[in-house]
């Protein structure tokens, strides 16, 4: 790659450390001039390889996506330097906290249930996807910030940048397989049909529902927002189940007296290990939400699984 990068443009490999500890490793390539730098990642070019690709039609692949997303001038860094520049844009994600534990000891955070609320600016979103910066205690010092401020800002944020969305399965499964683009040829746009029951968009029901964000982006956070379990209920009108199936996204199910809390515990893992990445792993074990505490508990705390309905 270096042999083909022109004008001091250099590539050189880089480990990150992910999610739940996993290693991933990429190739990073850096402009003079630019402070901002794509991280390309060699897992899936690696598969290609021993499968017979060859080298130079990797390597044809990595340049063409680098051309792709690579930035023309530097990033404006001014804003990340004071509290005021970033605070609108403060957000937050769910981690285990168990996976964690390293990662944790150099982030503020707060503890929700088993899980961990991390925070992190949302820099920017654009159709190739989004730039974030996790907040670590360097910024938070940087900043003079408390963790409980964070916390207030980033309930204040979600609501705009990353809105919840409550949608049936069978209208998620709808979604993805129409895509997108021939939502927009056929006339309907995002927001008439977004089928979110939280907003009233629609009357139909289901035996599986998914809750996550607009960007379906570390939407499990979404359980952790101001009121949106006590308005799950109030329109499932019983208590329900919460299936961590990513980081990204929670499946809920609504409470019946034929549901096995065990048999739902198994389904999260074998979920983790046949359809979810390792860093995308969120928990183990299904979750209870009882309308009559307001209250959502996990492990012990579901007296197997009984519940009103």
């Amino acid at each position: 790659m270096n042999r083909r990068l022109k004008g001091g443009v250099q590539a050189s490999l880089y480990t990150a450390v992910k999610n739940n500890g996993k290693e991933r490793t990429g190739v990073l390539i850096e402009s003079p001039g630019i402070n901002i730098s794509p991280t390309i990642y060699l897992e899936e070019y690696f598969e290609d390889y021993q499968k017979g690709k060859c080298l130079g039609m990797i390597v044809d692949e990595i340049l063409g996506f680098y051309d792709s997303i690579k930035r023309e001038g530097p990033w404006d860094c001014e804003m990340l330097k004071n509290y005021d520049g970033v605070k609108d844009r403060i957000v937050f994600k769910l981690v285990n906290t168990l996976k964690n534990r390293k990662f944790l000891s150099t982030v503020p955070h707060r503890s929700y249930l088993d899980l961990s609320v991390v925070f992190y600016v949302l820099l920017e979103v654009t159709a190739d996807g989004t730039a974030a910066m996790t907040v670590s205690e360097s910024h938070m010092e940087q900043w003079k910030v408390t963790t409980d401020i964070l916390w207030s800002d980033a309930l204040r944020n979600v609501k705009r940048l990353l809105p919840a969305e409550f949608v049936t399965m069978n209208h998620a499964l709808k979604e993805m397989l129409r895509g997108r683009e021939e939502s927009e040829v056929s006339g309907n746009d995002s927001e008439n049909d977004s089928g979110n029951l939280l907003l009233g968009k629609g009357t139909e029901r289901d035996g599986m529902y998914i809750l996550s964000n607009s960007l379906r982006s570390y939407g499990a956070a979404c359980i952790a927002y101001p009121h949106i379990l006590e308005m799950i209920g109030e329109i499932l009108r019983r208590d329900y189940y919460v299936l961590p199936s990513s980081v990204h996204e929670v499946i809920i199910v609504p409470w019946s007296p034929g549901l096995d809390i065990r048999e739902l515990d198994e389904m999260v893992r074998e979920i983790n290990v046949t359809q979810v990445a390792e860093e995308e792993v969120l928990s183990s074990h299904a979750y209870l939400y009882r309308r009559s505490t307001g209250t959502l508990c996990g492990g012990n705390a579901r007296q197997n699984g009984r519940a009103a309905g």
